[in-house]
Order: C-alpha cells, then structure tokens, then sequence
C-alpha cells in the first residue's frame, strides 16, 4: 500500500513553513474558514499529479504566499532574496530507486517528491530590470516550474508514483471538474495497453462513422463536407462518461453524484485496488443527513486506501474516528493531533447519538452547560453580567451538554488548550460531584463552577431563590399541588422560554454563573 506520511510547504499559500504528518489510513482535516484545510489538499493534488498545467492554470501568483512577496518587495528586492515555493509529500518505503534520495528540505534519505518554484537564474537582468520599477511589481512569470523526486529525477504527470484522486463536492456540477474525475478514474481502471487499444478502436470507430454514415449527406455536398472532430481536446478520455442504469451521472442531482463519485473511487476491480489516495473536499455538501451516514460508512469501510478528508461535518469528524482528525489553526502555523485522545472518548463521539464536537474543537471560549434551561437563559445571563456584551462579541461558544459528557470534553479542552467553564448542577454533593470528580481534569484553561450549597442541588432551584419575585409572578398563579419551584423543575425547558420571552432583562445570574461568565471572557 503507497502512502504519504508526511506533507511539508514552504511559502505555498497561506502557509510560510507547515508541516504535517499523516496517518497511513485516514486523516480528517478541520479547521475555520481560511485555515488552510483546502490548501493542503490542492498541495498533496500538485505533487501527486506532477502537472505543470495545474500550477500554471491556477498561477504562481496565487500559489506563492502573500506575506513573503510583501516582506520581499519592502525589502532591498535583491535577486538572491526572491521567495523559493515549495511542497514536499514525504512518501513510505517504495523500493524505487527513483524516490529514493535527500534531495529534500531535511536532507534526509527517503523516499518522496517536490514540487518547486522559484526564479529563473538565467533571466536574472531581466529580473532585476523589473525590481527596479518603482511600485509593487513582482516577477511571477520568471518563475519556473519543476517537479522532481527526492533522488533529483525530474518527473511528469506520466509518472504516477501514488495513484490519487481528488473529489470536490463544490464543483460536482462543474463540466470541466466532472470529465477531469472521469479521465481520472478511467486512467485508474485501464492499463496503458488498454488505453492504448481502446484509443485505437474509439478513432477508428469515429473514421467508419464519417465513412460510412456522413458519406450519405457529404455526398450530396460539393465544396464543403462535415467530418467528426479527432483531437486531443476530442477523443476517448474527453467524451466517456460514468452512468449508473444508463444515465449519466451528471444528470443527477449533486448529492448524488458526490456518493456516485465516492463509491466508484473507493470500489477495487478485479480485486485490485486502481486509486492509492483519495482527496476529499467537504464530501458533506448537498447530502442529507441519511445519505451523509451512507457515506460515512462507505468511507469507513475501505482498508486499503489512504483518505484525505476537508471537512466542517460533526459526522465525519466523529464517526470516523476523533484520534484520525488533525485540526488547523486559522492564526497559527501548526496543526494539533488528536491522535493521543482516550481510545473510549473517540468511540464515545463515534457513539453519541448527538454532539456539538465540531463547535467545541473550532471554539476559543467554551461555557459548557449541562442541560437545555441554562443553554435557552445563558445568554440573557451574559448580558446581565456583561452590560451591553454577548458571547458572540466575546468569542465565547456555548454549549449544551450532557452532564456524563463533560469530561470527554474536557480531555479535549486540554489537548486543544480551549479556555472551557463547566456549569453544572451540584447534585446535593458539591465536593464529591464537583470538586473530587473533576481531579486530573482540570487546568489553567479549565474550570468547573457549581453552586457550594448542597441544598441549592439543582440550577432550576438556585433561579429560583435569586429571582424568586419573578418567578412566582409569572408561575404562582393556579398552582395547587406544585409549588413553583417543583414546577420549574418539572417544566425546564418551557420555564426557561417563558422567562427569557416575558422578563429576559429582569433576570438576575446566579453567583456561580456569574463567577463563569467573568473567568472564561477573562
């Protein structure tokens, strides 16, 4: 099985110097908007390719980082300074001479392949000539091209050392992204003798159409005759298609074509594995719910090739396994592994019917509550708390769940360095539930508050007695048996939207929430 085990990026995009490490099976990528997750994608997708054409359709100007060629350009803009673009896909052992070597950033002997783009040395004075004009006037087109292996051989597109393929759901509906998918899969399945011959039969095939077909309306025609159009940009590649019962499949809807797409990439023929590596760029889009469930465990159920996945989906992430996922930072340089999270607390999110794991990973701030009446009141609390501020400014995430469920969170509030406040119920043993219970889990980023009164066990009881005028105004009339703090327990949720509907900016915060609130915006 071929493998990347390592991905490293020198002034690629947003990324001035990067480094990945990848597991050999799956590997989650998550992050917020502008983290890089797609990057690293096109990045694995440039090299495995070894198009020159892909790099100069997409440009060396949106490829080579924008903060070097600034820093640059304010410099002395000496030849020698000019920024130097690299990717570098670190591969396992092949037993190809032609990979073999250090001709690599760590000068290391490994097997790999690099991707690099820097200025050429030939074209120094006209390089210079340029940098000598006055304004912002950088040379992107002296910038040549080369893939190479880490044994210094150049290579091409032709040499395909991991057979890849990349899924985009963005452009599933898109003509060009749909052909280059089919080319690619059909590339995969067929060996060269094959395409070869079928290339052969498909030309010949299109010559007997002119011949024996066209010939019966060209023969009437004098000057000018119809032909079949027989070029690179029209040939066997360019016009197959992939159907399922006799339609094609980009005529069916995008959700889909996406499972189409992924399911005929993750099939073997024969027996035989024909895809390495398969990239996948938010499969999520345009799927249900059911089909996202359907997908996931296609995906899961393939052992033989490495994956890619960019994602935002709390099912992908979870349901394949938290310890697979690799998370980006949209302001720092390095990712963060959750490969050393409790093999229980991964099964336990691949488990939970629900969970909101997604939202805690991409939060800075976390104030976890415990059960739906805090979650619906919290925020009318906050600002109470904070006159005239709200979680959202203070870039803090709320979340609501379950009280068993705290301390899975927890352990990846510690990996993740995430500043989290646990509010919760005392449970009418505040040392033992509260304080005892939490050992080993907290930390500095990490806090737990409860009220310290055993006989305030519950949130619904301690609202009560710190906005009791409040609550009997709205809840005492027509109680008979219940006294209103029974109904409040009793009525949770219903309770908390009623007060947040009739007297949200009368409400008073219980201390310890109070004590919360002020800790995590800290």
């Amino acid at each position: 099985m071929k493998t990347v085990k390592k991905i490293r990026l020198s002034n690629f995009k947003k990324f001035e110097h990067f480094e990945i490490d990848f597991n050999e099976k799956m590997n989650i990528l998550i992050g917020d908007n502008e983290a890089g997750k797609s990057s690293v994608l096109l990045a694995l997708d440039l090299v495995l390719s070894g198009s020159k054409g892909k790099v100069e359709t997409l440009g060396i100007e949106s490829l080579l980082n924008t903060r070097c060629v600034e820093r640059f350009l304010t410099g002395k803009k000496k030849f020698d300074d000019l920024p130097v673009m690299y990717v570098e896909v670190f591969l396992n052992e092949q037993n190809n001479p032609d990979l073999f070597g250090k001709c690599n950033s760590k000068a290391t002997n490994c097997d790999g392949l690099r991707l690099t783009c820097e200025p050429i040395q030939e074209y120094e004075r006209e390089i210079l000539t340029i940098l000598a004009q006055e304004g912002d006037n950088f040379p992107y087109e002296y910038y040549a091209i080369r893939f190479s292996t880490f044994s210094d051989q150049a290579y091409s597109g032709y040499s395909r050392f991991v057979r890849h393929l990349v899924i985009d759901s963005s452009q599933i509906n898109n003509e060009y992204a749909t052909r280059e998918y089919t080319k690619s899969i059909y590339s995969a399945n067929a060996d060269t003798l094959q395409k070869y011959k079928y290339q052969n039969e498909y030309r010949k095939h299109k010559g007997n159409f002119r011949d024996l077909i066209l010939n019966e309306l060209n023969d009437k025609l004098e000057e000018y005759k119809f032909s079949v159009r027989n070029n690179s940009k029209s040939n066997l590649e360019t016009d197959l298609v992939i159907t399922e019962d006799g339609i094609p499949i980009d005529n069916k809807g995008k959700g889909k074509q996406c499972l189409i797409k992924t399911e005929f990439a993750l099939r073997k023929n024969d027996g035989i594995d024909r895809i390495d590596s398969l990239l996948l760029e938010e499969p999520e889009n345009h799927l249900s719910h059911v089909n996202t469930k359907k997908l996931i465990k296609r995906i899961e159920s393939s052992k033989t090739k490495q994956i890619f996945i960019a994602t935002h989906n709390n099912l992908i992430c979870t349901r394949l396994d938290l310890r697979s996922t690799i998370m980006l930072n949209s302001n720092g340089a390095s990712p963060l592994v959750l490969g050393t999270l409790a093999e229980d607390t991964a099964n336990f999110f691949m488990k939970a019917p629900d969970n909101n794991i997604l939202e805690f990973i991409l939060s800075k701030k976390v104030i976890l509550v415990e059960g739906d009446a805090e979650f619906i009141l919290i925020e009318a609390l906050y600002r109470k708390v904070v006159p005239g501020g709200t979680p959202e400014a203070d870039d803090v995430h709320v979340i609501s769940v379950g009280g068993t469920s705290f301390k899975r969170y927890l352990e990846l509030a510690k990996i993740l360095k995430i500043r989290t406040a646990v509010v919760r119920d005392n449970d009418g043993e505040y040392q033992k539930n509260c304080i005892d219970g939490y050992a080993g889990h907290l930390a500095d980023h990490i806090k737990v508050f409860s009220d310290p009164d055993d006989r305030r066990h519950t949130f619904e009881v301690c609202f009560y007695q710190d906005n009791t005028e409040v609550c009997d105004e709205l809840f005492k009339a027509g109680r008979r048996t219940l006294t209103v703090q029974d109904y409040m327990i009793s009525n949770k949720a219903d309770v908390a939207f009623e007060l947040l509907d009739k007297k949200a900016t009368e409400l008073n915060a219980p201390k310890y929430i109070q004590e919360a609130i002020e800790w995590v915006r800290a």
